[in-house]
């Protein structure tokens, strides 16, 4: 893989398998890791001056905190973590009003975003066909603590925008004909998979992404590292790929 010349420090917070596979890509595109903070370790405790940018891969629990300090410490902010999106507002006020670097993405593989660019594609088709009923199933390993999955959330919303003949989505189970079901399922250790299909009585039409590993979730963030560096504002991986 070609090194990024340019190298940034890194500081890698959460060090579990994600936190590993980011370290291993980003010593090889050319970067130093700055420092690592783990589970038992204090993110007050760490020297901004010598970070050019963190990445966040930790739990539901704690990557509010997480963001809270890297904003007052003024270090530029990746966030892979899901499930504190109820606090996302919040989060992208607080960067704007403050004028802070900040990132994040349900989901930072690449093939992830092509796969919600056609997901958008066909709901838009699908809107004229009322006898089809989409449905979402996202299926992750048994250690994911949140469900739906961040990425399950972000397709349910962007085909909802699409697709005019449901107008909420409902976890697992659906009350009536106005909500898109999303059926959440924790197994092995299954790396990621989203599978969207559209139902009619004579023919299923369906869409999938499956990661293979974990190496494509942590090219994507690291990748939006080097795009962060430099930057002020509040970005997605849109702004990363356009």
């Amino acid at each position: 893989m070609q090194k990024f010349f340019n190298y940034m420090n890194i500081l890698i917070i959460g060090y579990g398998k994600m936190g590993k596979m980011i370290e291993t890509i980003a010593l090889e595109r050319g970067h130093q890791i700055a420092g690592i903070v783990d589970i038992n370790d204090s993110l007050h405790d760490i020297d901004a001056k010598n970070i050019d940018v963190a990445i966040d891969f930790t739990t539901p629990d704690s990557v509010l905190n997480n963001i809270d300090i890297c904003l007052n410490k003024n270090i530029p902010l990746v966030v892979g973590t899901t499930g504190w999106y109820d606090n996302l507002e919040a989060i992208k006020n607080k960067v704007e009003a403050e004028n802070k670097s900040f990132l994040y993405s349900p989901n930072f593989a690449i093939g992830v975003y092509l796969f919600r660019e056609i997901n958008k594609i066909l709901a838009k088709t699908m809107d004229n066909y009322s006898n089809y009923t989409p449905e979402i199933t996202e299926i992750h390993h048994i250690h994911k603590l949140d469900a739906p999955s961040g990425t399950a959330i972000i397709l349910a919303n962007e085909l909802l925008k699409e697709y005019s003949w449901k107008k909420e989505w409902k976890l697992n189970e659906i009350e009536d004909s106005n909500q898109l079901k999303i059926t959440s399922i924790r197994e092995g250790e299954e790396f990621g998979t989203h599978i969207i299909t559209y139902e009619s009585q004579e023919d299923i039409i369906e869409i999938k992404h499956k990661a293979k590993s974990r190496r494509g979730l942590a090219l994507g963030a690291v990748l939006a590292a080097e795009f962060l560096k430099g930057k002020k504002g509040f970005f997605t991986m849109q702004d990363m790929i356009k």
